[in-house]
């Protein structure tokens, strides 16, 4: 049987053993060290961040800390354990028996946190604190928590409690103010590379630059994903680890081949790009992975481009770095939303199609179709500089609804404040009465039907369009009015887009051009205050009776609901009464 020592996981075999070996948690080294040393050791501690940053590993320096005794055996709880006492070998090794550590995942009910409960009482049995240690913790149940709750906030003396969770916001709130907690913070890219050089050389392996880099952009943030992803590298790798063979080994495809194909599909040369996704796929990229290293192309772009100090990452390399920054400069934000946007689409297609591939090229050719289109601005930029195209022969511009959605009446409707409906311009052929276009003529004779606003009123009434009624004898202080043109001040309860809705229903229905314009100053009144006037001067004139005044005196929250005159309530007496019988019939009268 040989004696050889077994291989153990880099994970494992280099997992911090004191708080100086701990990288990235610098504000929760500094916090526990002043506790220790002012003897300031808190009853419960709860450790919360994402996977591998090292929370249960926290909790058991914690544990080895309060614990030690040095290797003379005669220290004190410190933040720097001895690690070669009795007490730290065994809580490394997961052995203490005062060290209890509990899967929360495993153990959810309240059955098993009566079995802390009724420990608690009884002392350590060689170490200075019995120390509980539940990871997962989020997971015990509601009546679990609820069973913690007095034990937690008294504890005896000689118990510690410290809990780790990567769910912070599932534990209830009655058991966070209980406890110190500490955020883990992720390892920033520049504390991950140089660990994971010191893990290299001291497995004495090569593995270069870029490789590290790629390993810790895949890790995003996790020490254990990390520290797990080198250890498949070196064994990938198998002597000389390279970016490539990592990059294979994590199913991503090139990074600079990424950038050829966000710059196909930016200059819209969809042929180049879906040429250049079928090879990157015929070399082992998952499409899904190609998808999601554009989105984070796109993304990272779009920071550079807002703050340029961005593209100093580390885990980027000094060509993406320049060819990143000159994308950043030369495409428009606009764009890359837009990519952003439709990218995180294609994500979910190509999750949920039956063959990934396709659904990806599908994404490429309309991300390529995409980028070519103008802006919402340059669009209505390009619609106001050109000119109408001329009528075709024999179509009226003025009248008709061939005429109606013409590219005069666009531009109208595009040109703000102007008319919101169509244009009063008439264009058209050949002569008529006095040089007078014909089709012009024709229009007039067809406006001719309104000659004034109230035949408008009564078009829209006949049509029974009650929003718009409603709106224009509300809304309008009519300031000019003729056939085939309306202009009025908006009043204040008038819709924004009263004229452009006006102007539109009138040349539906009446088959003709409506030039409706908003104006400024009009202070006639609406419909609905003409046909209201005599009931406000009623009202008014109720209100200046001596009784009224004092009964709206004496009721402040009091207002006048309806008039009544002495007529109207003998007509409306006299036409609830029964009709008179002039002669009724007597049954027993004899015929």
């Amino acid at each position: 049987m040989s004696d050889a020592p077994k291989y153990q996981v880099l994970a494992r075999k280099y997992r911090p053993e004191t708080f100086a070996d701990l990288v990235g948690q610098d504000a929760m080294v500094r916090t526990l060290r002043n506790a220790f040393a002012a003897d300031r050791i808190a009853q419960a501690f709860i450790m919360t961040g994402i996977r591998g940053t090292g929370k249960t590993t926290t909790a058991r320096i914690i544990a080895k800390g309060m614990n030690c005794i040095g290797p003379d055996g005669n220290g004190g709880p410190t933040t720097e354990p001895c690690g070669q006492c009795e007490h730290c070998t065994a809580i490394m090794e997961g052995r203490h028996v005062d060290v209890i550590e509990m899967d929360a995942a495993s153990n959810t009910g309240v059955a098993n946190i009566r079995e802390i409960i009724d420990s608690v009482h009884y002392r350590a049995a060689s170490a200075r604190y019995k120390v509980y240690i539940v990871d997962e913790v989020h997971m015990l149940s509601t009546g679990a928590f609820n069973a913690l709750l007095k034990t937690l906030e008294e504890p005896p003396a000689h118990v510690k409690f410290i809990f780790a969770t990567t769910e912070i916001r599932k534990v209830p709130v009655t058991v966070l103010s209980r406890c110190q907690r500490f955020d883990l913070r992720r390892i920033e890219p520049e504390v991950m590379i140089a660990l994971l050089k010191r893990i290299a050389a001291g497995e004495q392996a090569q593995i270069n630059d870029d490789a590290l880099a790629l390993i810790t952009r895949a890790a995003e943030g996790s020490a254990r994903d990390a520290t797990s992803l080198l250890d498949q590298a070196i064994s990938h790798g198998a002597g000389e680890t390279t970016a490539g063979q990592v990059r294979a080994m994590l199913g991503l495809a090139d990074r600079g081949r990424v950038m050829d194909l966000f710059d196909m599909i930016m200059q819209g040369d969809a042929a180049g790009a879906l040429t250049e996704l079928s090879a990157q796929y015929c070399e082992g990229a998952d499409p899904m992975a190609v998808l999601r290293d554009l989105a984070e192309v796109t993304h990272w772009i779009s920071v550079v481009k807002i703050t340029p100090e961005a593209a100093d990452d580390p885990t980027i390399g000094p060509d993406e770095r320049t060819r990143g920054q000159s994308m950043a400069q030369r495409l428009g934000m606009r764009p890359l939303t837009r990519m952003w946007q439709m990218l995180l689409k294609a994500l979910d297609e190509v999750a949920s199609a039956p063959n990934a591939m396709m659904a990806a090229e599908m994404a490429v050719i309309r991300l390529t179709h995409v980028s070519e289109l103008p802006s919402p601005e340059d669009l209505v930029r390009k619609l106001q500089s050109s000119a109408p195209p001329p009528p075709g022969p024999g179509v009226a511009q003025a009248g008709g609804l061939a005429g109606g959605h013409g590219a005069q009446g666009g531009a109208d409707q595009a040109g703000g404040h102007g008319a919101q409906g169509v244009s009063g311009q008439r264009t058209g052929g050949g002569g008529g009465s006095g040089g007078q276009p014909v089709q012009a003529l024709a229009a007039d004779a067809a406006l001719a039907r309104f000659p004034t606003f109230e035949h408008v009123v009564e078009l829209i009434r006949a049509n029974r369009d009650v929003k718009l009624l409603v709106d224009v004898e509300t809304g309008v202080r009519l300031a000019a009015y003729q056939p085939g043109r309306v202009e009025f001040t908006p009043a204040g309860n008038a819709p924004p887009d009263l004229a452009q809705k006006l102007g539109a229903a009138l040349q539906r229905w009446s088959g003709n051009r409506w030039a409706v314009t908003l104006v400024n100053g009009c202070e006639t009144a609406t419909i609905a205050e003409k046909r209201d006037a005599s009931d406000i001067a009623l009202r008014a004139q109720a209100s200046e009776h001596p009784l009224v005044m004092a009964a709206l005196a004496a009721f402040p929250k009091a207002s006048i609901r309806d008039i009544r005159s002495l007529e109207s309530l003998a007509n409306e007496a006299q036409a609830e009464a029964l009709p008179e019988v002039e002669d009724e019939w007597d049954p027993f009268e004899d015929g």
